[in-house]
Formats: structure tokens, C-alpha cells, sequence
């Protein structure tokens, strides 16, 4: 039951940023942090938005617009692989976040985040274990996140044939560990995952992959 935002809404606490990415686990491509501020978090057309997870990619496209619709301040950060691999994902997702809440058009009262809080933020804030399940604004930023990233992804198997990226968006499957294989890293690989620094060295790839 979502009730943290209910809670902070009745202290007359508001308006509730809420804060996702997505990208995390994936081997290639850029991580992606959304932060939302809903009008209503509680808005009867919001009724569908969940965790991008639980949603198929069609209906995530659908709720896209819903959101945007619903949102009085979106904020998105794409941080390019380069940047995972020289801070490392956890830190480049915190410094995402951050940069995704000062980016905010409205001053958010209370930030909520799925799962890290935010240090140094100069927010309230409070990291909700689930929160992209729990929470309508993290669901929001959650659609959000993802399906700004599908759509990069889907951009990017046309820059980077034969990897597959529309299909499994850059995570690892075994369609695209054989793609490693065959093909060797291209420019959006995370060189720092080790699944494909352990295809770094060989120097008979195709020119386009390096």
C-alpha cells in the first residue's frame, strides 16, 4: 500500500520529488535518472503507473505520456558510459540523482528515492526500500527513467549494428554475449563490466565496434 507520499501530503508536506534510474545492471549503454514532481501523486489517471518493471515496454510507452501529462517538473540525466566506467555505477547514479533534483523547475519540500538516499542533497529526503513498488512519484520517475532509455538504446542499434540493443536495451543475455564475441566492445560498452573487459584485448574485431 502506498502510503509514505499520503502521509507527508496530510503534514502538509508538498510538492514530493520522487527519484529512479535505469540502466543500473546493464552492461552498455548510459544510466538514466529521472526525477518526477506529480501534481496529484494520488490522480485517478495515475492509477496505472507502477515500477517500469511490471509494466510491458507498449504500456511503459503509454504511461510515458500519462506522466508527463500528470508531472509539474521533470528533470531526466543521461550519464554516458565513459562516466560509469571512470566513477563507478553506484557513485555516478548518486551524483545522478543529485543532479537530477537540482534540475527540477519546482523546489521540491521532500525528495524520495528508490532504495540509496541522496548525501548532500540539501533536501529532506528519505531512500524507500522498493520504492519504484511503494511509491507513485518513484513509479513515476521510474516510467520515466526506463522508457527514455529504451528509446536511446533503440537509437543506439542503428548507430551499432549486431549487438542487439533495441531487443535486450544493453543488458547482458546470451544474444549479446555472443555479440561480444563476434563483434568485440563498441563505444557504449562499459569496459569497466567485466563480462566486457573480458573481450578488451583481442584486436580482430570489426573496425566499426572499436
Amino acid at each position: 500500500m502506498k502510503v509514505i507520499e499520503r502521509l507527508l501530503l496530510d503534514a502538509g508536506i508538498t510538492p514530493i520529488a520522487g527519484v529512479d534510474e535505469a540502466g543500473r545492471g546493464a552492461c552498455a549503454g548510459p544510466l538514466v535518472v529521472a526525477a518526477v514532481i506529480l501534481r496529484d501523486p494520488f490522480a485517478p489517471e495515475l492509477a496505472k503507473v507502477r515500477d517500469s518493471k511490471e509494466v510491458s515496454e507498449k504500456d511503459r510507452e503509454a504511461l510515458y505520456d500519462v506522466v508527463v501529462a500528470a508531472a509539474e517538473s521533470i528533470c531526466v540525466i543521461e550519464i554516458p558510459s565513459s562516466v560509469v566506467d571512470e566513477r563507478g555505477v553506484h557513485a555516478a547514479n548518486i551524483d545522478g540523482m543529485r543532479r537530477a533534483v537540482n534540475g527540477l523547475t519546482t523546489l521540491p519540500k521532500y525528495v524520495l528515492t528508490d532504495g540509496y538516499v541522496i548525501p548532500g542533497l540539501g533536501y529532506p529526503t528519505l531512500g524507500v526500500w522498493k520504492g519504484d513498488q511503494v511509491v507513485h512519484t518513484i513509479s513515476a520517475a521510474s516510467i520515466i527513467a526506463k522508457v527514455t532509455r529504451d528509446r536511446i538504446m533503440r537509437e543506439m542499434d542503428g548507430e551499432f549494428p549486431g549487438y542487439g540493443f533495441a531487443q535486450h536495451k544493453g543488458y547482458v543475455t546470451s544474444s549479446h554475449t555472443k555479440a561480444l564475441q563476434e563483434l568485440g566492445p563498441c563505444a557504449v560498452h562499459r569496459c569497466s563490466f567485466s563480462n566486457v573487459a573480458a573481450f578488451i584485448n583481442r584486436t580482430d574485431w570489426p573496425t566499426f565496434a572499436k
